[in-house]
């Protein structure tokens, strides 16, 4: 049985697929911070230019509707280090719980583990935060987390992996460096160091001005389209792995 696709539709259809799917980002960080604002988890450096990236980045164009929606989702995406799929999960989490769906959303991101230790300031950035997770560096109730979308819960002990001594050396090297205030649902003790997560985060305490009602417009229209097309697409990708 031969395929109704062609090896050049094969080699589109999944590049797309990686792009949307993939964790990491792994391009120039400037680039990103310059189309989209200062995004502090994502990397310290500052841009010496404050116009958008490419060829054209200097000439006025006026933005769409669509354009102002997808650039506050890429900001969200960015910040706390998502994949497309991941985030799509939230959302569709945060709209079938009871309550604002924003400050829900919002909420979900705020108690990753990996999030915790970059506003804790024990790593200077998110990426930072990620690689102390994956190392086994990271305890949660006594218990050691290595992955670091881990969802913490009020009242847990988040504490660092015991006999290590450079590791603490360096935690407390980068909360010396980190200016940041402590987020009032964070308690932390400098002797250890052992924090405490006390409650979900609340929209105010972002560190970045975002409008997330603009993302849940964003998924919405992007979910019902899929809820109507989602089948031939379905169907596409089973063709490719004929």
């Amino acid at each position: 049985m031969e395929s109704c696709c062609s090896l050049t539709e094969k080699r589109t259809v999944l590049s797309n697929l990686l792009l949307v799917f993939m964790s990491k980002y792994r391009g120039p960080r400037l680039r990103v911070v310059r189309r989209l604002g200062e995004l502090p988890a994502f990397t310290k450096k500052t841009p010496t230019r404050n116009t958008r990236p490419g060829q054209h980045g200097a000439s006025r164009r006026k933005p769409t509707q669509f354009a102002y929606r997808l650039r506050e989702k890429q900001k969200l995406r960015f910040y706390y280090g998502v994949s497309e799929k991941k985030l799509t999960r939230y959302v569709k989490i945060a709209r079938r719980t009871k309550g604002d769906t924003e400050t829900i959303l919002l909420n979900q991101l705020e108690i990753r583990l990996d999030n915790i230790l970059f506003r804790l300031g024990w790593a200077p950035t998110l990426p930072a935060a990620r690689q102390l997770v994956n190392h086994g560096n990271i305890k949660v109730e006594k218990r050691l987390v290595t992955i670091p979308s881990f969802s913490c819960s009020p009242g847990q002990i988040i504490t660092l992996r015991d006999g290590k001594t450079t590791l603490r050396t360096r935690v407390k090297q980068a909360m010396d460096r980190s200016k940041k205030d402590l987020p009032i649902h964070l308690s932390m003790n400098t002797e250890g160091p052992r924090a405490i997560l006390n409650s979900a985060g609340t929209r105010c305490e972002v560190p970045f001005s975002l409008n997330a009602l603009l993302i849940i417009e964003y998924y919405s229209n992007r979910l019902l389209m899929y809820r109507i097309y989602g089948h031939i697409y379905d169907t596409r990708i089973e063709l490719l792995m004929v």
